[in-house]
């Protein structure tokens, strides 16, 4: 299974993915997660307390549906950088962008493992629906870390599992079997929806990933779980300085 391939093979294979399902990526996000994402990352930018003038980057972007809500947040005077490895999800994005006349956000295309900027450069570090898609999710949370200002927060909306048992059981029956039908009967694509969900197997759930985040340095790690724990919206807070 596509699931246990790891490091450059993973990135190259999840590019690929990424690039084959870009303009219908949009669509089939609201099928997936029954048109219930827009309202996670609106509450998630609520729980940040994002304000006007400050400076967030976007990990893994896609089509900048986040990456425009928090441009939004933080107003004219703010600053927001997404940044994403598949070029036709961020033309998608700069669309977006370009509708809506913001000058305050700046697109770039490269590699989460590698965030080409210095240590401190913002507020907020955010990455949605895809810290299970890379190659290793470890070593992304260190670099969105490192590039938070101390206090400053990392912040990740994934898909989850279930804590209660049966109600995993029937999501991962949604989930791993009839997603990639559903998938085949509105956008042509079976193969590409097939994996997407084997990305989550062995990925951890919102207790190991908290731990996770505490394991890297994180402070007061935050969790809150959506509609029983399909969708996971975790927090941590980078150490500050004492002075």
């Amino acid at each position: 299974m596509k699931d246990t391939i790891q490091g450059e093979e993973k990135a190259e294979f999840v590019h690929n993915v990424f690039e084959t399902i870009a303009k219908d990526y949009d669509r089939m996000n609201s099928v997936i997660s029954f048109g219930r994402h827009d309202a996670w990352r609106k509450y998630t930018n609520q729980r940040m307390g994002v304000k006007h003038g400050q400076k967030a980057i976007d990990i893994c972007c896609g089509t900048c549906d986040w990456t425009v809500s928090l441009g939004e947040a933080v107003g004219p005077t703010g600053e927001v950088v997404g940044l994403d490895f598949s070029q036709n999800m961020l033309d998608i994005g700069e669309h977006k962008i370009r509708q809506r006349g913001m000058k305050n956000v700046t697109l770039l295309n490269g590699d989460a493992m590698k965030i080409p900027y210095p240590d401190d450069s913002f507020d907020y570090a955010t990455i949605g629906f895809a810290l299970r898609n890379v190659p290793d999710y470890k070593q992304v949370l260190r670099e969105m870390m490192r590039v938070v200002k101390p206090g400053g927060q990392v912040v990740s909306l994934e898909v989850s599992k279930p804590p209660f048992i049966p109600y995993r059981k029937l999501f991962y029956f949604y989930f791993y079997r009839l997603l990639p039908i559903v998938a085949k009967l509105v956008v042509n694509k079976y193969d590409e929806y097939a994996w997407l969900p084997q990305s989550l197997t062995n990925f951890p759930d919102s207790r190991q990933l908290a731990d996770t985040f505490r394991e890297i340095g994180l402070e007061n790690v935050q969790t809150k779980l959506f509609v029983g724990g399909v969708s996971a919206l975790h927090i941590g807070f980078k150490k500050q300085v004492n002075l």
